[in-house]
């Protein structure tokens, strides 16, 4: 039997509106109603359930409301139609009350053939009025709250709220405005994040055809190799990490990557003394002052053309401020500074070795005509005495007339100290030992230089910043963000867990960095300004994009890295840059990145600080939902934000073990017993000298014989 309109809407009929407000509505539901599995609205469900939906009548289709609470309250008589006899029993009768935070409206379809359609709209022009009739949805109506949106392109899980139905998301408004997936450890996160990246790739594939999408992991623990590695064709991703095996690369951060900036978190440069003269340092070493990486003539040409103009002009300009007579002793330890850099100059330019042996010749005369020094308590102090135009005016000469052999003065200071230009960095550390005697620092630079040198001495780094001999910026982009329409594969994995901690921040920092400058390039250089949609993920981001002091006096490694992710969150989306955020700390990320953050995918949290945080993302209208925060179960979330048109519980599609990112939980049990729970055998065998010669870097040997063993074995005192 077919129910009427009238006949289904009293069907559905579940209570009356009893007070109204622009954020909450408040109920009496009828005696009748259900009170745990509702069987009138086509298919059995739960009802009434905490955060699930009910409807209200307007004039446009439905008001939705979502249950932020239910209670009882007592009452001297049933309110209900029909039962007139009070006077009878006079006992206190519960009456189920409900409140309601209105999220929007379920629209019908416009077209007449599509009348039993509907499309969730947010937000509610007309608000119920009290007395009106609340009804529970039918299935068609519920799947439609969920199911609403366009371009709904990628299948992210189902709503248990809403009778399974399917949650799929925009692409581009998920990864185009940034997301921050949340939640403690072990509540599902990093599946979440290899989902989507699965899923996405999967559904963009047309035909069969290699999509042209770009994801680039930033990978602190090494997780996602597991998750995707086994994989062919499109899911088959790019490797970089630290002692890479032979289906890997070797993870390479050359550094004349990085930039000034980044030079000084890592030096701890000061800002006073030290870190003008880096920058210096990096400026004139890129404007041409060591050339072993020019490879044509006609770049090494230009290249002493820029280191001659460089001190050309330098010394014009102490001469015509009369430096010469009133800082002699400056003026002579840099005249003794380019001196001394003349020596690898003459090596290096065998065909204008006399022009410049005449200006090394011109220095050392001047030098030696002013030169003075006496014993000071034991040491000996050295100093110049002031200079005569004739003898500056010599050196002036002689530099200009090998200038303009070579083509003439270069009137530009040449690129900033933050291209990425190729130089040596045994070159650049005795550069800047150079430029602290030209000025007379070497008290203030020591220190500085002696880290540098530390740092390019070390082995566990040499293998990351060093310069490889192929590698180039154009290669180096190649590989990392992708060849042309990604013919080289779609993902990129960034294993940084083996990076040693001294320069894990900075290398994060570069890498995330270069690919924005990239990105950001490619779409000036576009006629049309296009963008190449690229979405950089950020595993641990509490780590990496972690808040800090604002201080210019002292940045820190931490801090540079996490100005660079802030960067990213303001300008990303301009140039095709999703950022996607994977922590279990949000109330330790910076600010400027969360608010940054259209959407948010939210697993279990637990800590009061971090959910303090999360009310503050949406009104407080829909706070109800993120009460369930603490008790949410692994592969459960909330979506909400821009990426979905309200928010929603989902449950995570399945992701086989051999596809999880390898951040199980320890099973101790298993090892403890000796059988997992399945009765199968479990040992779990270690041999320490494996891993202590992989750790001092030992190459091994033949294990020893078991009576050897048990000799060593005798000698344990117990």
């Amino acid at each position: 039997m077919t129910l009427s309109p009238l006949e289904n809407a009293e069907a559905l009929c579940i209570g009356t509106v009893e007070y109204v407000s622009p954020n909450k509505i408040e109920l009496l539901l009828n005696i009748d109603t259900p009170e745990s599995v509702s069987l009138n609205a086509g298919t059995p469900r739960p009802f009434p359930r905490v955060n699930g939906y009910v409807l209200i009548p307007n004039d446009e289709g439905y008001l939705v409301g979502q249950i932020e609470w239910i209670t009882i309250e007592r009452s001297t008589f049933p309110k209900r139609k029909g039962m007139r006899d009070f006077g009878l029993v006079d006992l206190p009768y519960p009456l189920r009350k409900m409140s309601l935070n209105p999220l929007g409206t379920l629209l019908k379809h416009p077209e007449p053939i599509e009348a039993d359609r509907y499309h969730f709209q947010r937000g509610a022009d007309s608000f119920p009025s009290v007395g009106d009739n609340v009804l529970l949805p039918t299935q068609k109506q519920l799947r439609s709250i969920v199911e609403s949106g366009e371009n709904r392109r990628v299948k992210i899980g189902t709503s248990p709220l809403a009778g399974d139905a399917e949650v799929k998301i925009d692409p581009d408004r998920l990864f185009g405005r940034h997301l921050a997936v949340l939640g403690n450890t072990g509540s599902g996160k990093s599946c979440s994040v290899a989902g989507l990246i699965r899923w996405s790739l999967e559904a963009a594939q047309n035909n069969g055809k290699k999509p042209n999408a770009r994801f680039i992991v930033l990978d602190p623990n090494g997780e996602y190799t597991r998750a995707f590695g086994k994989e062919k064709d499109v899911l088959k991703p790019k490797v970089f990490k630290v002692d890479a095996s032979e289906s890997e690369r070797s993870l390479s951060v050359p550094l004349w990557f990085w930039n000034s900036s980044e030079w000084s978190s890592f030096t701890q440069a000061s800002g006073k003394t030290q870190r003008p003269l880096l920058r210096r340092a990096l400026r004139e070493i890129k404007v041409g002052r060591t050339n072993s990486f020019e490879k044509s003539d006609e770049e090494l040409i230009l290249g002493l053309r820029r280191y001659l103009t460089s001190n050309l002009i330098s010394i014009k300009r102490d001469l015509k401020s009369g430096a010469i007579r009133t800082d002699e002793s400056k003026f002579g330890f840099r005249l003794r500074a380019i001196n001394k850099d003349l020596e690898s100059k003459i090596t290096d330019y065998p065909d204008y070795s006399d022009k410049l042996k005449e200006i090394k010749n011109n220095i050392e005369n001047t030098l030696f005509e002013t030169y003075n020094s006496f014993e000071k308590n034991g040491e000996r102090i050295e100093y110049y005495r002031a200079f005569n135009e004739a003898q500056v005016n010599r050196i002036i000469e002689s530099i200009s007339t090998l200038l303009e052999n070579l083509g003439g003065v270069i009137y530009q200071e040449g690129p900033s100290e933050d291209i990425p230009l190729s130089f040596s960095g045994p070159d650049f550390v005795d550069h800047l030992q150079i430029l602290s005697e030209e000025e007379g620092l070497t008290q203030y630079l020591d220190f500085l230089v002696m880290r540098i040198r530390t740092m390019l001495a070390d082995t566990r780094m040499k293998s990351i910043i060093s310069e490889t001999g192929d590698i180039t910026l154009d290669k180096w982009l190649t590989k990392y963000i992708g060849a042309k329409q990604a013919e080289n594969g779609c993902l990129t994995i960034i294993d940084l867990s083996l990076v040693p901690s001294e320069i894990v921040h900075i290398i994060t920092a570069v890498i995330a960095r270069m690919i924005f400058e990239a990105l950001q390039r490619y779409r000036n250089l576009n006629s049309e300004n296009k963008v190449l949609p690229t979405t950089l993920i950020m595993e641990e981001a509490h780590t990496f994009v972690k808040r800090y002091k604002v201080d210019d006096e002292n940045q820190d490694a931490a801090s540079i890295c996490c100005q660079v992710f802030e960067r990213i969150a303001r300008e990303g989306r301009k140039f095709g840059l999703g950022l996607v955020l994977s922590s279990q700390r949000p109330s330790e990320l910076s600010p400027t990145v969360l608010s940054q953050c259209n959407s948010f995918l939210l697993h279990r949290i637990s800590n009061d600080r971090d959910q303090d945080l999360i009310h503050r993302f949406v009104p407080d209208n829909l706070k109800g939902l993120f009460r369930e925060l603490p008790s949410l179960s692994s592969q459960n979330a909330i979506l909400l934000g821009w990426a979905s048109e309200l928010p929603i519980l989902v449950r995570v599609n399945d992701l086989p073990k051999e596809q999880q990112p390898q951040s199980d939980d320890p099973d101790f049990w298993a090892v403890w017993s000796g059988e997992d729970k399945n009765g199968n055998e479990v040992k779990r065998e270690v041999d320490w000298k494996k891993i202590a010669d992989d750790w001092q870097e030992i190459e091994s040997k033949a294990p020893e014989s078991d009576s050897n063993h048990d000799e060593d074995a005798e000698d344990v005192p117990f």
